[in-house]
C-alpha cells in the first residue's frame, strides 16, 4: 500500500513538474503574489490533484488509500489559505458525496477542510526554507487524526479498527511527498535570484552601450538607445516617451508613429498617471494592431514621472517573468542616466555662457530706441519721460543682476512691467497689454516670460497692419501655476514650432528657443506653442512646492 500510495504521489510529482517546464506556469511559480485570474487557475489544478488522488485511491474495505490530504496541504502551503481551504472543501466534499455512508466518508471530510486551513496557517506564518518539513508534520497529524476520527464514528463497530490497522501507517507515512511536491516547486520558485542575476548582467550590457548617447539626449540618440534596446532583447519595437508626447520609436509599426506626437495610447497615459508598471500579453495595440504583448514600465526622476519605456512584441505571451525584470532594471538605470545627463546639460549650457547670453545681454537697439522715447518725452510729457528713465533703469538693473537661481515670480513680472512701458511708448495705440495674474507664490527662472513678451510683441503684433494685443497670463492651478503669453499678431509659422520642438534652431536665435530649453531642463517639459486664428499662445507650467533643478 505505500509504495503504491508513492506510485500515485509520484504522479502528481510528474505532472507539477512538467508544469513548471511550460513558461506560463513556470511564471505563476515565481510570482510573490498571484492576480485573482492566476489563483483562480491554481485552486482548480490543485482541487483536481485532490479529485484525482480520490478516484486513483487503493480501496481497503471502503476506505480508500489516496494523496487527497497531500494535495491539499501542498496547494495551501505554496500558494496560500484561499487556494488550500477551498481544494480542502472541494476534495472534502467530493470525498463525502462519492460514499456517504461509508465509515470513513465524515472523517474525510473533516480533515479535508482542516487541512486546508492548516495549509494556510503555514503559507502565511512559517518561514520558507522550512514549510517542507512542517508541511509534512502536519500532513502525518492530518492523517493521524483521521485514523482517530475513524475509530470514533465507527464505533463499536470493528470495522473501523480493522480499517485503521490497515491504512494508518501508509496514509501517515505517505505525507512524506508533501515535502518533495513544496521543495520541487519551491525550486522553481529560487531560480528567481538566478534569473534576476542574469537580466541584471543583460542591464548593465545595454546601459554600457547606451552611456555614449546620453550625454546629449535629443531624437536621434533617443532612437540609437531605442534601437539597442530592441536589438539586445529580441523586441518588435521599443519606444521611449515624456509624459505627453512620443520621443522615440523604433521597430515594427514605426511608420505609423511620428516623433513629437501626443500619446494617444490609453495604457501609456494610465501608466504614466499611476505610476505602475503596465503587462499585457493579449492586447491589440490601437496604432498597431499586429502587436498583442506590451510592456510598459514608467521613467522617473527623483521621484517624479518623466516619461515611460514601451516594448512590445508581436506574439502574445511574451512578456515573461524574466524580461519584465531586466525591463524594470534598465529602466531604473535609463532614468538615472537621463537624470544625469540634464543635470550634465544644465552644466554644459552654463559653461557655454548659453544662459548668461539671455541673462545679460540688453539689445543695442532696443536702447537705443528706448533713449530716443525718452528723448522725445521730454518736453511734450516730462512725467512720462521720468516713469520711462525708471522704467529702463529697473529693466537695465534687472538684467545686471541677474543669477542662475530660480527668482520669485513677481520680480520676473516687474522686469515684463519696465520692458512693456518702454515699448508702449515706442509704438502708443499700436500695442495693447493684457495682464490677467492670480495672486500665486512661485519661483521661476529668470527672463522666461519677457522674452515671450518681446517675441509676441516683434514677431507677432508688429507684423500686421493696425493694433494688437499681448495677454500675459498667470493661473493657479492646484498642482501648479500655468504661465502663458499670447498675442493677436501674425501667428508663428509651423516649422518654426517643429524646430524648436526638436532642437534645430540655429545658434544665433536664442529667444523662444532658450526659453524652451531651459524650461525643459528644469522642469522636464519645455513650452508648448500653440498657432491661434490671430496670432499665437505659447505656455508652460511651474510645479508647486520647491522645485530641485534636475
Amino acid at each position: 500500500m505505500l509504495l503504491g500510495l508513492f506510485e500515485r504521489a509520484a504522479l502528481l510529482i510528474i505532472f507539477l513538474f512538467f508544469l513548471s517546464r511550460v513558461p506560463r506556469f513556470r511564471q505563476i511559480l515565481q510570482k510573490g503574489k498571484l492576480r485573482w485570474q492566476e489563483s483562480i487557475a491554481v485552486t482548480l489544478l490543485f482541487c483536481a490533484f485532490a479529485i484525482f488522488g480520490t478516484y486513483t485511491g487503493i480501496n481497503v474495505e471502503g476506505s480508500l488509500v489516496n494523496v487527497r490530504i497531500i494535495a491539499v496541504l501542498s496547494g495551501g502551503i505554496l500558494f496560500g489559505a484561499p487556494v488550500g481551504i477551498i481544494t480542502g472543501i472541494v476534495s472534502g466534499v467530493h470525498r463525502y458525496l462519492i460514499d456517504m455512508d461509508g465509515v470513513t466518508a465524515i472523517p474525510c471530510l473533516i480533515t479535508s477542510i482542516l487541512a486546508g486551513l492548516v495549509s494556510g496557517y503555514i503559507h502565511k506564518y512559517t518561514p520558507k526554507p522550512k514549510r517542507w518539513i512542517i508541511g509534512i508534520g502536519a500532513g502525518m497529524i492530518c492523517e493521524a487524526l483521521t485514523m482517530l476520527l475513524i475509530l470514533l464514528f465507527s464505533y463499536p463497530d470493528p470495522l473501523g479498527a480493522d480499517i485503521v490497522s490497515k491504512i494508518a501507517l501508509p496514509m501517515i507515512l505517505g505525507e512524506v511527498n508533501i515535502g518533495l511536491i513544496v521543495l520541487l516547486v519551491q525550486s522553481v520558485e529560487g531560480e528567481k535570484e538566478m534569473i534576476a542575476a542574469r537580466q541584471a548582467k543583460l542591464a548593465l550590457e545595454i546601459a554600457n552601450k547606451t552611456l555614449p548617447y546620453f550625454r546629449s539626449i535629443d531624437e536621434d540618440s533617443l532612437r540609437k538607445i531605442c534601437r539597442i534596446i530592441q536589438e539586445d532583447i529580441q523586441a518588435d519595437a521599443v519606444a521611449i516617451t515624456d509624459t505627453r508626447n512620443v520621443l522615440a520609436y523604433v521597430g515594427f509599426g514605426e511608420e505609423r508613429y511620428h516623433i513629437g506626437n501626443e500619446i494617444i495610447s490609453e495604457m501609456t497615459k494610465k501608466t504614466i498617471s499611476s505610476g505602475e508598471i503596465t503587462i499585457s500579453n493579449d492586447v491589440i495595440d490601437e496604432k498597431t494592431p499586429d502587436i498583442h504583448s506590451l510592456l510598459i514600465i514608467p521613467l522617473k526622476e527623483r521621484g517624479d514621472i518623466t516619461g515611460a519605456l514601451k516594448i512590445y512584441y508581436r506574439k502574445a505571451y511574451k512578456i515573461t517573468y524574466p524580461l519584465q525584470t531586466m525591463a524594470v532594471g534598465l529602466s531604473q538605470i535609463i532614468s538615472t542616466q537621463m537624470e544625469v545627463s540634464r543635470v550634465e546639460e544644465i552644466k554644459a549650457a552654463a559653461n557655454k555662457a548659453e544662459l548668461r547670453a539671455l541673462q545679460t545681454t540688453i539689445h543695442p537697439h532696443f536702447l537705443f530706441n528706448a533713449l530716443n522715447a525718452i528723448a522725445s518725452s521730454i518736453r511734450t510729457k516730462p512725467d512720462r519721460a521720468r516713469e520711462l528713465i525708471v522704467n529702463l533703469s529697473g529693466y537695465m538693473r534687472y538684467n545686471l543682476e541677474l543669477s542662475d537661481e530660480l527668482i520669485d515670480i513677481h520680480k520676473e513680472l516687474e522686469q515684463v512691467r519696465n520692458y512693456v512701458e518702454i515699448e508702449k511708448a515706442r509704438f502708443g495705440s499700436r500695442l495693447n497689454v493684457i495682464y490677467d495674474i492670480d495672486e500665486v507664490a512661485v519661483h521661476i527662472p529668470s527672463l522666461v516670460i519677457q522674452p515671450l513678451v518681446e517675441n509676441a510683441i516683434i514677431h507677432g503684433i508688429l507684423k500686421v497692419k493696425g493694433p494688437g494685443t499681448v495677454r500675459i497670463r498667470v493661473q493657479d492651478y492646484p498642482e501648479f501655476v500655468r504661465i502663458s503669453v499670447s498675442d493677436t499678431g501674425a501667428g508663428i509659422s509651423a516649422d518654426i514650432i517643429e524646430r524648436v520642438y526638436h532642437d534645430r534652431m540655429p545658434g544665433n536665435q536664442i529667444g523662444l528657443y532658450n526659453v524652451h530649453r531651459r524650461v525643459k531642463l528644469i522642469y522636464g517639459q519645455g513650452v508648448t506653442i500653440t498657432r491661434l486664428e490671430q496670432g499665437t499662445d505659447i505656455l508652460f507650467d511651474v510645479p508647486k512646492g520647491d522645485v530641485v533643478t534636475r
